[in-house]
């Protein structure tokens, strides 16, 4: 049951501004959750629809590069159509709405808050000066020496692009030759014409940060006027030490103890409170050794994927229900279900065309899989990490464990087959 928040706005029309780009995996679970909670929304894309005339409340195209702009339009279609808020989805949308709640007076966050969270340079520096542990870091420009570079790394370290998500272009060094060819594996990804544009000036730079050892987990939260309330902690069981990060398995709830579980949502604040961040969805990815607690990374949005699947709260509300209410100042159940959840973001094992794709209905007979989706489309390019940014599917699970959702899902993996050329 929704019901307004403590000092929020009543009656004003729910109306929702979805920021999502239309590469997104996530369009169609949003819509089902506005769907289901009774909210209106507005979808802004960075591509026009051809229905957009056809529904102008209800689609609205938007340049995501420039979120000074995008305020200025989106202002403008609010004159017509009332907005209750608005909801970024990545990194950039999140910096776009950022600016777009701060031109129609709506909560947000800072601009310059999800504008650090969405770089990673920016975000090293304030979490230093903010005093969180996290790793060491150097910035370099592409055009730079890299032997020189290399020569005031440590080692082993980590080299990837400051604006980039999913693990894409991170590459881990353990000497000066493998840093070498990492950086010039990293600048022929950022001179890619796609990438380039994407990133404007930071497609110039490389971060080279310490690498840290340890298990990783994922925590994923809501900020409200500044303090973070912990929704999930997602273990990795998976280890993350490179060469490349592709990340497969996230499963909840953390089989860490609770007292380090607690740290790490104190690291999470800490983080945010740094980078400036004060209002809606946080991801961070957190590594715990016996050194401490280290922040890898704070994103101003949700866990990315299909990976919100894998949570339910309260009676059974989605994440994206949760973010929706969350939004609009409504109070929805933040406690995550009993049951133990897991996804597997299945990974690409070689680069090519896929042809076939086998086992499916076998992976769905495993006790405690709930949903198998392949994603990718039969004839289309695989590119894996650290050049790729999709996956070949998704596999859920749910339990009476996560030792149990996690064997689940390896099961499931083992019968598939796909078959790239």
């Amino acid at each position: 049951m929704l019901r307004p928040a403590p000092g929020a706005r009543i009656g004003a029309v729910p109306r929702v501004l979805l920021l999502l780009p239309t590469t997104s995996y996530r369009i169609p679970d949003f819509l089902a959750a506005a769907d289901r909670l009774g909210i209106e929304v507005a979808v802004a894309s960075e591509e026009a629809s051809t229905l957009e005339a056809l529904n102008p409340s209800g689609l609205l195209t938007l340049d995501f590069d420039d979120p000074a702009g995008s305020a200025e339009r989106a202002a403008a279609f609010a004159r017509s159509h009332a907005l209750g808020a608005v909801l970024g989805v990545d990194e950039r949308t999140a910096i776009v709405a950022a600016a777009i709640a701060e031109r129609l007076g709506l909560p947000h966050n800072p601009i310059s808050a999800a504008d650090a969270a969405a770089n990673k340079a920016r975000m090293r520096e304030l979490l230093a000066a903010g005093g969180v542990a996290a790793p060491r870091h150097r910035l370099h420009r592409v055009g730079d020496d890299p032997r020189e570079a290399a020569g005031r790394s440590p080692f082993p370290c980590v080299l990837k692009p400051t604006f980039l998500a999913a693990s894409r272009g991170v590459i881990r060094a353990d000497d000066p030759d493998a840093f070498v060819a990492a950086w010039e594996r990293i600048a022929r990804l950022l001179a890619s014409p796609v990438v380039a544009a994407r990133g404007g000036a930071a497609a110039r730079e490389i971060l080279v940060e310490a690498f840290v050892p340890g298990i990783e987990v994922s925590l994923e939260g809501l900020l409200t006027d500044g303090t973070l309330r912990v929704l999930a902690v997602f273990d990795k069981p998976d280890p993350l030490d490179g060469p490349f990060f592709e990340e497969t398995i996230y499963v909840t709830p953390s089989r860490l103890p609770g007292d380090l579980q607690g740290r790490c949502a104190a690291a999470a604040q800490e983080g945010a409170r740094a980078l400036g961040l004060r209002h809606g969805p946080v991801h961070a990815e957190i590594r715990v050794n016996e050194e401490g607690v280290f922040v890898i990374e704070i994103a101003a949005r949700s866990i990315g994927g299909l990976c919100s699947r894998t949570l339910r709260f309260g009676t059974g509300q989605s994440l994206e229900e949760i973010l929706l209410a969350h939004a609009l100042g409504l109070e929805s159940p933040t406690e995550r279900e009993d049951r133990a959840a897991g996804v597997m973001m299945i990974p690409i094992p070689k680069g090519g065309v896929l042809e076939a794709v086998r086992g499916v209905e076998a992976a769905r007979t495993i006790p405690d899989v709930v949903e198998v989706t392949i994603s990718a489309r039969l004839g289309q390019p695989i590119v894996p990490l650290p050049e790729g940014d999709r996956y070949l599917g998704f596999l859920f699970s749910r339990a009476s464990t996560p030792e149990r959702a996690e064997a689940a899902l390896r099961e499931a993996h083992a019968r598939l087959e796909f078959e790239i050329v």
